[in-house]
């Protein structure tokens, strides 16, 4: 990968942060699931993204007891159900521009029908969750070299989430994938798969959580890279 190259896929990767920011203002009680994918699409679109690499959807988005969903983006339609007082929504950005992606996702804790902070939350599992998911990437930073394999980073990880008391929801139990120019080329941070970290470009780190028994779903996403042997946050 060129340093122009990844200047360009900063690019785009810096638009679904903006769209995150814009999103924590614009969520609020009462809005759906639709709604926000809708807006998110158009904020993006109006920063210039020109198409969606996700089966050509901008922004998977979950309200409340949906956000323990996990299914490929094939079958996702944005639901028609409307964000609550107390409520947790979830987005998963998945801009392109000119063949070049970004992939993002958030947590949203809602309070008194508005987007908080995670500790401004009454939600005792929404503060939990959201901590713990966000906690998940340190470890992850501070595990991952560029010598550890797929595999070892899953299994470790995955052991973490159990010990923690949440279950991993992703549909395919990854935690992660490459970010490559055909999706269809993704290899994924799995059981079995021996690929070192070294030999990747970009790849994501998307620990998709819910808390045993709980009834929300927590998620959390980057794009990562080497950079002098270091791994940084794209």
């Amino acid at each position: 990968m060129t340093l122009e190259e990844l200047e360009r896929y900063k690019k785009v990767q810096s638009i679904a942060k903006e769209t995150i920011e814009f999103l924590k203002s614009f969520i609020k009680e009462g809005l759906s699931a639709k709604d926000i994918k809708d807006a998110a699409e158009k904020f993006m679109k109006g920063k210039g993204v020109n198409s969606f690499w996700y089966h050509n959807i901008g922004a998977l988005v979950f309200v409340g007891e949906q956000t323990t969903i996990s299914i490929p983006g094939r079958e996702y339609e944005a639901s028609d159900t409307k964000v609550q007082s107390e409520d947790l929504v979830t987005v998963d950005l998945g801009p392109e521009i000119n063949g070049f992606r970004g992939d993002f996702a958030r947590s949203f804790a809602i309070q008194d029908g508005r987007v908080v902070e995670v500790n401004q939350s009454e939600s005792s599992e929404i503060i939990q969750g959201i901590e713990i998911v966000i906690k998940l990437h340190e470890i992850f930073k501070d595990l991952v070299k560029e010598n550890t394999s797929f595999e070892e980073a899953y299994t470790q990880i995955n052991s973490i989430i159990e010990d923690s008391g949440f279950e991993n929801l992703d549909f395919k139990k990854n935690l992660g994938h490459t970010i490559v120019k055909n999706k269809n080329d993704r290899i994924y941070i799995e059981a079995g798969n021996k690929t070192k970290f070294k030999d990747i470009n970009l790849f994501t780190f998307e620990p998709h959580i819910k808390k045993r028994k709980g009834k929300y779903g927590f998620k959390h996403e980057n794009i990562y890279y080497f950079n002098q042997g270091k791994i940084q946050i794209l």
